[in-house]
């Protein structure tokens, strides 16, 4: 009468204790009574956190162990290029060995993939856990070869991420007894995209942006709250980790700067800042053509096409010797500073004194390794000027960049454009400094020009550019807790990525294409003439469907003829109204469960067969999204953007007329239809000879497994 106690009948109250079962099951309960997201979000921060912070720390010894090694050999110019050079080309080739041994997929940054799976698009080997480990050995290596080859570590370590975040989503589902969600899976993507940032950098509210501005073109707004907890947890864990070895006192900024002044910029400098966008986008514009060039070009040219196939280390130690023999200190790297890290590329470049005029005193003492107040004199050179080492840094640089994307091993990108934008707001600011040496004028009062402020600028323009983002112009302030120059940061991005997205596709979307993955491209045009395309003139008309009465033969024929993983399923032959789809697996298991009626009597024929049909035996699902023909090409496309469908069925009054799917969505009217005879079995496979069943095991096994 007092309601439900939670006892059942004659049980008392104070009864023996529940069974240690009962009590897990209590306590996993109220651990998940809030959610269990918010537990395998706060292990994937902290561990992506912890392996950012080991690899950094690794990769700091070798990078120190190779410059002590230089230094030691002492003056002999022979055994320092050696030196220089080997250590680098043993580096790069083991990366690249180890890794392709261990899989194919751990090469590159992963983005571009990972952008694919966002889409709809099943690419289950680059998630899978196998591809961790060889990833992570690749990358540190690579990074060991510090400022020769200038890679970074922000795109592995995304697609480290997601890798984890997958491996996590199947613990939680066998933990959990719950049923495997591709919902729930995508969710936990979206969250590992922004950790892989913030654990990079210590961002984590720029890590949030930069994973939905780059990974998706649609985003829920449910998944925002992941990935901001699971950013904060990395990013956290990261820089605490740093206090925690005495490399800091207390949280701080990646990037050290000394740019704490009381008046930033003058407003009259916003047009100079603008201009430094527009800059950075007509660079970035004819990097990313050169990137996609070349990347193609290496593909289809027979030696180094060969080298890719067959030998990758050793394609690998060959651009890798190049790149080093370049960057040698002695020669031509002594006008690029070549002997700095890539870290301390960019604490340099942040740099807010006027380097102009630090170079006219020439009572300033050498350079000590390690100290970031002397890390400028690196770019000073007796035979040329700052202007001079810093333009000859940005000519070299620029194709010796497009070349190491090249590589087949496991590499960043973005660390080395967000350097290249920093070492071109540099020049710009100094360049600045000179026309103004006394600062623009402003109701009688004079402020020095900083240039660290247009490396800034330079920085999140150039790398905003190529990966068509705003979010880093949050990304530079995060990095180096430096806001004073946010809003003239933020109009340089807006410029630049004007001009990059008006004539060439991002960096990771040029990949993509070169790859030759699913891609679906924007719609650019805004002429009334495109909204007049409609879906009847590029449909694929030739579609493969089965019939609700059709049986053993037409099923057959019809895995036969394509290897699509859904089948429409009509009324009839005659009456073509579209009921439902069928997935190649049930009818595959349809197959298996019939024998054919003409096969000779033997074992397998002791019980007589059954004459059975699609609309019996078979599960059809229902529609649930329907094209008309005369639906625009500009509302199919934002339909398969948003909902991230891969075909949806063409119907006129109810009856089926055709397909359209990514292919040809993307391509703006191309038809790419399945082929005929992909996987399928041969002409003469469905004969009543003596030996068919044999022959019929065979068949359906390449139907259930077609290449």
């Amino acid at each position: 009468p007092c309601g439900d106690t939670g006892l059942e009948r004659g049980q008392h109250p104070f009864g023996p204790l529940p069974r240690p079962a009962g009590c897990l099951e209590l306590v996993k309960r109220q651990l998940f009574r809030v959610g269990e997201d918010w537990y395998f979000l706060f292990v994937l921060g902290v561990l992506m956190a912890l392996i950012s912070f080991m690899m950094d720390l690794i990769v700091f010894r070798l990078y120190e162990a190779h410059r002590w090694l230089y230094q030691e050999v002492g003056d002999y110019l022979v055994l320092k290029y050696l030196s220089w050079t080997i250590y680098p080309v043993a580096m790069a080739a083991f990366s690249t060995g180890f890794s392709q041994s261990i899989t194919p997929h751990s090469g590159g940054s992963g983005i571009p993939e990972l952008k694919t799976i966002l889409t709809g698009v099943v690419l289950e080997e680059y998630l899978a856990i196998k591809n961790f480990g060889a990833k992570v050995v690749g990358l540190t290596c690579t990074l060991a070869c510090g400022s020769t080859i200038f890679l970074g570590k922000v795109g592995p370590f995304v697609h480290l991420s997601a890798m984890a975040a997958a491996y996590l989503g199947k613990m939680r589902t066998s933990v959990m007894r719950e049923y495997e969600d591709k919902f729930k899976q995508n969710e936990m993507l979206v969250a590992a995209q922004a950790v892989g940032v913030a654990t990079v950098f210590g961002a984590p509210i720029s890590g949030v942006l930069f994973s939905i501005e780059v990974m998706s073109s649609h985003f829920a707004v449910r998944d925002y709250w992941r990935g901001f907890f699971a950013a904060t947890c990395g990013a956290f864990m990261f820089r605490l980790l740093a206090v925690f070895n005495s490399e800091q006192e207390t949280i701080a900024a990646i990037f050290k700067s000394d740019l704490k002044i009381d008046f930033p910029f003058d407003l009259p400098e916003t047009f100079f800042f603008m201009i430094l966008g527009a800059i950075c986008g007509a660079i970035a514009c004819a990097y990313l053509f050169c990137q996609r060039w070349l990347l193609a070009a290496v593909r289809e040219n027979r030696l180094t096409g060969r080298l890719l196939a067959t030998d990758k280390p050793l394609y690998s130690a060959l651009v890798v010797l190049l790149l080093a023999s370049i960057t040698f200190p002695p020669g031509l790297g002594q006008l690029m500073a070549s002997r700095l890290s890539m870290k301390e590329h960019l604490i340099s470049l942040f740099d807010n004194r006027t380097w102009g005029v630090l170079a006219q005193n020439a009572s300033v003492p050498p350079a000590v390794p390690g100290d970031p107040q002397r890390l400028w004199q690196e770019w000073s050179h007796p035979s040329a000027t700052i202007f001079g080492t810093l333009a000859f840094f940005l000519l070299m640089k620029f194709w010796m960049l497009t070349l190491a994307t090249t590589l087949p091993l496991p590499a960043g990108y973005f660390m080395p454009i967000f350097i290249y934008g920093a070492a071109i707001g540099r020049l710009i600011g100094e360049v600045v400094a000179l026309l103004f040496p006394h600062g623009l004028r402003v109701e009688a009062t004079t402020h020095p020009i900083v240039p660290g402020g247009y490396a800034l600028a330079g920085a999140a323009a150039f790398s905003g550019a190529v990966t068509h983002s705003i979010s880093t112009a949050l990304l530079v302030c995060e990095a180096t807790g430096h806001l004073a120059h946010v809003l003239p940061v933020v109009l340089a991005v807006l410029v630049a990525n004007a001009i990059a997205q008006k004539c060439q596709p991002s960096f990771y979307d040029g990949t993509i294409i070169v790859k030759k993955l699913p891609y679906l491209p924007r719609i650019r045009s805004r002429h009334m003439a495109s909204y007049r395309v409609v879906v009847e003139e590029f449909m694929d008309r030739r579609v493969v469907a089965v019939a609700k009465g059709d049986g053993f033969e037409e099923v057959l024929a019809a895995l036969s003829a394509t290897t699509d993983g859904e089948y429409p399923v009509v009324e009839s032959a005659g009456s073509p109204t579209l009921v439902g789809t069928v997935s190649r697996a049930r009818l595959v298991a349809f197959l298996q469960s019939h024998e054919h009626p003409r096969a000779p009597p033997g074992p397998l024929q002791e019980k007589p067969a059954s004459m059975g049909t699609v609309g019996d035996d078979c599960a059809i699902e229902p529609v649930m999204l329907q094209l008309s023909p005369w639906t625009s090409l500009h509302q199919a496309h934002h339909l398969f953007e948003l909902l991230k469908l891969q075909h949806i069925f063409v119907t006129r009054y109810g009856q089926l007329v055709g397909a359209v799917t990514r292919a040809e969505v993307g391509h703006g009217g191309d038809t790419g239809g399945g082929t005929p005879g992909g996987g399928g079995t041969q002409g003469d496979s469905a004969r009543p000879t003596a030996s068919f069943p044999l022959q019929l095991r065979r068949a359906i096994e390449e139907l259930a497994n077609p290449k």
